[in-house]
C-alpha cells in the first residue's frame, strides 16, 4: 500500500504484505524520531531480527541526521523527503534533503590515524557498514539505502 503523508507517518501494516511509504518531515530531530519509530514497527511486523533492526536503525539515524543537521543546515523551513519500502526479503530508503549536498568521496576515512579524533566520518562508515547497499544521487542531497533480512550483507 502507498501512502503519503506530510509530517506524519501512518503505515499499513499487514503481516508479510510488502509496504511502500513516504513522508516529508521539517528539520526536526523530533519528526525524524516518529520517522524511525514508524520503520522499526514496519520491521518488526515484516519479522527481521533484532540484528539487523539495530543495523537499520543506527544506519537510518545516521542519514536522517545528516539531511537535517549538514544538509538543511537545521532549518526547519527546509523539508526532508523520505521513501521506504519493506517486504519480508528486503528493507530500502531513500532520504532526500533540500541542501546543496557533498561529496561522499571528499569525507575523510574515519579510522585513519590522523582523523581518530575528527568527528566526521563516522556516520558514513557505520551506514555503509550495516547497510547491504548505500548510494549517493549525483548531487549528494540524497542516498538510497537498503538491506537484504536475517543478516545477509
Amino acid at each position: 500500500m502507498f501512502l503519503a503523508i506530510a509530517g506524519t507517518m501512518k503505515s499499513h501494516r499487514d503481516t508479510g504484505q510488502p509496504l511502500h511509504s513516504e513522508v516529508t518531515i521539517p528539520s526536526d530531530p523530533v519528526e525524524a524520531r516518529r520517522v524511525q519509530d514508524a520503520i522499526e514497527d514496519d520491521l518488526r511486523a515484516h519479522h527481521f531480527t533484532d540484528h539487523d533492526i539495530f543495523g537499520i536503525k543506527l544506519a537510518l539515524e545516521e542519514a536522517l541526521v545528516n539531511a537535517i543537521k549538514h544538509g538543511n543546515q537545521l532549518d526547519r523551513s527546509k523539508r526532508v523527503f523520505v521513501s521506504y519500502h519493506v517486504s519480508m526479503e528486503r528493507f530500502e530508503i531513500q532520504i532526500s534533503d533540500e541542501g546543496v549536498g557533498f561529496d561522499p568521496t571528499d569525507v575523510p576515512d574515519p579510522t585513519a590515524v590522523e582523523n581518530l579524533e575528527r568527528p566526521c566520518g563516522r556516520g558514513l562508515m557505520l551506514m555503509r557498514h550495516y547497510m547491504t547497499e548505500v548510494a549517493f544521487n549525483a548531487r549528494g542531497n540524497g542516498v538510497t539505502m537498503s538491506k537484504l533480512r536475517n543478516g545477509k550483507k
